[in-house]
């Protein structure tokens, strides 16, 4: 078991001002793998106030040599791969060469992402030629209250770390509890990068506790959190009294609609992309609408596909998924199959229950319902683990009407060979993206959703946005 670690406030290594130990367990074993301190106020405002007085000399940094640092952290954060993974599989579960490849790959992915955004943004230029002497100028929110989740946590670290980096913004990251290591592992990887001491601070702390206090901090400028919708309405509403910026990146409830006319390989790639990361993404294709005139051999191709996919322990290396991330989201995902069960859907793989042979571990079933209907609790709820809920639809119209008929807008899944269709389905389906037949998004494009999804937008150029105030200047004086 590692031992317990601390906070990184102001460019060092601290201890906590008092002791509030964490278990962080493995959810492979269900055993102790480290031990965190959680923060306290004190701890809280110390790494806001090392941000604050950050600031100013942050801001004033040429952007260049802002960038220039953060290639500097892509090129450390290279070095750290095998331990970001280790760190994300033992803690959330994340099979290691999943954790590899897509978990400590998305961090270098966004980072060089940012870079080739940055060095193309204009951070000033005139308003237009109508008025020669008026300037735009985007400069830093302020201080950065990072709030980031377990399910993919280099993803979301970086996301939010790079381009804030960039804006001139100085941060307080406080990661999940539940995987807070490779946090940590990142921090040093800050350090070791060479950013000035304040910029970036680290706080282990749990929401109601040390993100409570961010989110309603008077000195944190914007709040920028990725996790439940239950949790970004409470931020929103701390945050209110402060009227600081909130960027909110939430749950979802996919909808990935399968027409008669779809690749053969469509539904297939639909329930593995399901069951990706055991199911605990935000964007995952949770819902597949399938057209009743292929319905039937869809839901028979779905079964076979879950019934394929192999459960093990997250630090064993090949081709499986892993465990969920805890007992409490183990136990949630069981009570949700049963009410799949209970309110007359038809269970056609998994279900109920640990898969065979283990009995211990936070594993769950790859399950798929077939014959439900928009109503039912499983079509309505985030299920977060490896369950897909299959409806059928007769036309086009009404698998807009069923793919929209969600409190969530996230992610929508297309997949036709028709173009028409396609055009119009991107424009009809209430979502801020939809991918069409398998081709997830290009690099730089924005990740972010609508209605109880969130708001705001990550990623490229619109990530940057995000961390930036929109200065409008009159009267330039040109130097």
């Amino acid at each position: 078991m590692i031992e317990k670690r601390d906070f990184y406030i102001n460019g060092q290594w601290v201890a906590p001002s008092q002791p509030n130990d964490f278990q962080v367990i493995d959810p492979s074993t269900e055993e102790p793998c480290a031990v965190i301190s959680l923060g306290g106020q004190t701890d809280t405002d110390a790494a806001v106030a090392a941000a604050k007085a950050a600031l100013p000399g942050w801001m004033a940094t040429p952007v260049e040599e802002r960038i220039a640092l953060v290639e500097k952290l892509a090129d450390v954060y290279k070095t750290r791969g095998e331990d970001l993974a280790q760190a994300m599989s033992t803690e959330m579960g994340a099979p290691i060469d999943m954790s590899r490849t897509q978990q400590v790959g998305a961090g270098i992915w966004h980072l060089k992402n940012f870079i080739r955004a940055a060095k193309a943004f204009p951070f000033e230029r005139p308003l237009g030629d109508h008025a020669p002497n008026d300037r735009i100028i985007h400069e830093a929110v302020g201080v950065a209250a990072l709030i980031t989740p377990w399910n993919w946590p280099m993803n979301q670290i970086t996301l939010k770390v790079g381009a804030a980096a960039i804006a001139g913004c100085t941060m307080v990251l406080k990661p999940s509890e539940q995987s807070p290591l490779n946090a940590m592992i990142f921090a040093e990887t800050m350090d070791e990068a060479g950013f000035p001491p304040g910029v970036f601070n680290l706080v282990n702390g749990d929401g109601a506790g040390v993100g409570s206090q961010l989110s309603g901090h008077p000195d944190v400028d914007m709040v920028s959190f990725t996790g439940s919708t239950r949790a970004g309405t409470a931020i929103s509403k701390n945050a209110a009294d402060t009227l600081k910026k909130v960027h909110l990146e939430l749950g979802g409830k996919g909808a990935n609609v399968v027409f008669d006319d779809a690749d053969e390989k469509a539904v297939k790639r639909g329930v593995l992309h399901m069951m990706n990361n055991t199911g605990q993404s935000c964007n995952a294709p949770s819902r597949m609408l399938v057209q009743r005139g292929i319905y039937d051999k869809a839901v028979e191709t779905a079964a076979e596909v879950a019934n394929m996919v192999s459960v093990g322990n997250a630090l064993e290396e090949g081709r499986h998924i892993g465990p969920v991330v805890n007992e409490v989201q183990w136990s949630k995902i069981q009570d949700l199959i049963q009410k799949g069960i209970d309110e007359g859907a038809r269970l056609v793989a998994g279900g109920t229950g640990r898969p065979e042979g283990f009995n211990k571990g936070y594993y769950v079933k790859p399950t798929v319902f077939a014959d439900a209907n928009n109503r039912m609790t499983i079509a309505r709820e985030e299920i977060f683990g490896p369950v897909l809920t299959m409806i059928p639809f007769d036309t086009e119209e009404e698998a807009v009407e069923i793919a929209n008929d969600t409190p969530y807008g996230l992610t929508n899944y297309v997949q036709t060979q028709d173009p028409a269709r396609a055009n119009r389905m991107a424009r009809q389906l209430r979502s801020g993206m939809v991918e069409m037949n398998g081709q997830s998004r290009a690099a730089g494009s924005p990740f972010g959703g609508m209605k109880q999804s969130g708001n705001g937008r990550e990623g490229g150029t619109w990530g940057l946005e995000d961390f930036l105030e929109v200065k409008a200047v009159g009267g330039w004086a040109a130097e």
